[in-house]
């Protein structure tokens, strides 16, 4: 079954609702993709690689620019594809989001967890930072939005939401670092982000 989340966002008409889905370990990726590759209308989602989302504040972030951008007729064609190739899921993704804008009816939550359900070969799992964490993969965020090159202190967080320390000069290996300094990291790494994406216009 899955695990879908419902919400409305200020400053977006009452009645558009926002349902969105996380998976992990997803098997069928490459079907997916293809559904929405030759337009099948009852595929009528974003699906978006998860490991490019740092947190829920950010995929809402894209989630309400790009809707607010549908409302006013500024989606364009080439837009939409660059989206596409950078975020959307490829045949290799194996955790995903499923994102859907629709007009809020009582069937509407019904038939899209069921529909999610039915097509989706995955894990579900809670839409919560902690999960969003599990998921993210930090180099690649790092690099698509070049900021390779951006480190607090003398670290740097990769992987899988993972922090390597850079090598001290007693030699010692690599290490896990304090959560609560890599959790300071994520959130600085997120507000460049949606800087980023604010000065863009467009994630």
């Amino acid at each position: 079954m899955s695990l879908l989340h419902t919400l409305r966002l200020t400053h977006l008409p009452e009645n558009l609702t926002i349902y969105i889905a996380l998976y992990q370990d997803v098997k069928n990726a490459a079907f997916l993709q293809q559904q929405l590759l030759q337009g099948n209308t009852a595929f009528e989602y974003a699906f978006l690689d998860a490991s490019m989302i740092l947190s829920s504040t950010h995929l809402l972030a894209a989630v309400f620019r790009a809707a607010n951008d549908r409302l006013n007729c500024r989606l364009k064609s080439n837009n939409i594809a660059e989206s596409f190739r950078r975020f959307g899921i490829s045949p290799a993704t194996t955790s995903m989001y499923a994102i859907k804008v629709a007009s809020n009816t009582p069937t509407d939550a019904t038939s899209i967890r069921k529909h999610l359900s039915d097509n989706i070969e995955g894990t579900p799992l809670p839409f919560t930072d902690l999960e969003i964490a599990q998921v993210t993969d930090i180099v690649k965020v790092r690099k698509i939005y070049k900021l390779t090159n951006v480190t607090q202190g003398n670290s740097r967080i990769n992987g899988k939401g993972r922090k390597e320390k850079q090598k001290l000069d007693e030699g010692v290996g690599s290490v896990n670092g304090d959560q609560g300094q890599e959790d300071a990291e994520r959130k600085e790494l997120e507000i460049m982000v949606l800087g980023l994406m604010a000065l863009r216009g467009a994630t």
